[in-house]
């Protein structure tokens, strides 16, 4: 494929994005959705992932896995949740079995949306009792969202049929069993931090953060790659910021659509292209959606809490995950290297 094609595949699938993103947070908004930003979430990871459309049969069975997923936690939160010592091992063997798949390349976005529902689920299930009952409706209409998102965006930005299918590259690897194991040590302390707190919004920024810092630090191979991490996911916080701040100029459906749209435009095009640091774009997007659907959220408390602290959280977790990572992590050795 010519460069000229490549960048024009690049340019629809960041403006498929965008349209997908802006359009299903103002929808989920104007309809009273409990958490906004989780249908917004799984669309843009679904397009992101493919420049076509996802198949049916493969749609079907991602919607599946996320339910299925959604219900066991669901019932591990129900017998266990006031067993933490057995509660936090069964968490982390969940976490282990993502980690292990994401070290070896396999499963692309939906290990990532299943670690979200596995951090949501529980966290939600035992820090609000009141949402408990509601959260199998709210993962439901996030996956029903994503998907019906991703369809229409195909629908109204598709790839030309001279194109035709396009290879998506698959890197697979051995599976990387101690960088598994601590990247879960690392995600089950932030999740035990969190549920020994009644900070709702903490609960749903940090361990996501997490989550998702987690997968970025691969491209993070020199100290500069990972300042630029750095800054790049705190960025996501501030303009969630700067947005929510315009939104408050003039609150209504129409304003929110087209702050999220510019907003979409300028990572989620960058993380629709074809280089090193697209997945810290992408990550940068996931901070952006969740403080700024916080901001908007009728979650209990959610409205009470300032950009400040949110972003404050973000840095928490940033911090709290290179120096975890920095500690846990082993050394790749070098070549040549001699015993």
């Amino acid at each position: 494929m010519s460069v000229d094609n490549i960048l024009a595949e690049q340019k629809r699938k960041g403006l498929r994005l965008a349209l997908a993103v802006s359009a299903g947070f103002t929808l989920s908004v104007a309809t009273g959705a409990i958490v906004p930003f989780l249908g917004p979430l799984f669309a843009a990871q679904f397009i992101l992932s493919r420049s076509q459309p996802m198949p049916l049969g493969k749609t079907l069975g991602m919607a599946v896995l996320f339910l299925a997923t959604g219900v066991f936690m669901i019932v591990l939160t129900a017998w266990f949740g006031d067993r933490p010592a057995t509660f936090l091992l069964l968490l982390g063997l969940i976490y282990f079995a993502c980690f292990l798949a994401q070290s070896s390349g396999r499963g692309g976005p939906a290990v990532f949306l299943v670690l979200v529902v596995a951090i949501i689920v529980p966290l939600l299930g035992i820090l609000n009792k009141e949402l408990a009952a509601s959260i199998l409706s709210i993962l439901v209409l996030g996956v029903v969202n994503g998907t019906v998102l991703m369809w229409l965006a195909h629908a109204i930005v598709p790839e030309p049929a001279s194109i035709g299918p396009l290879a998506q590259p698959v890197n697979t690897a051995s599976p990387d069993y101690p960088r598994a194991l601590a990247n879960t040590a690392i995600l089950l302390a932030a999740v035990t931090i969190c549920l020994t707190s009644d900070e709702l919004g903490a609960a749903l920024v940090i361990p996501i953060t997490v989550a998702s810092l987690l997968g970025q630090l691969d491209v993070a191979a020199s100290g500069r790659a990972a300042i630029g991490l750095v800054v790049v996911n705190l960025l996501g916080g501030i303009i969630a910021s700067v947005a929510y701040a315009l939104l408050t100029l003039r609150p209504n459906l129409f304003s929110m659509f087209v702050i999220m749209l510019v907003v979409c435009l300028l990572l989620g095009g960058r993380a629709a292209a074809r280089s090193a640091d697209a997945k810290v774009y992408a990550g940068a997007l996931t901070t952006f959606l969740i403080l700024f659907g916080l901001g908007v959220s009728p979650l209990p408390g959610s409205a009470a809490e300032s950009f400040s602290t949110r972003i404050s959280y973000v840095a928490a977790a940033i911090v709290f995950t290179f120096f975890m990572a920095a500690l846990l992590w082993q050394r790749p050795r070098e070549k040549g290297a001699t015993a």
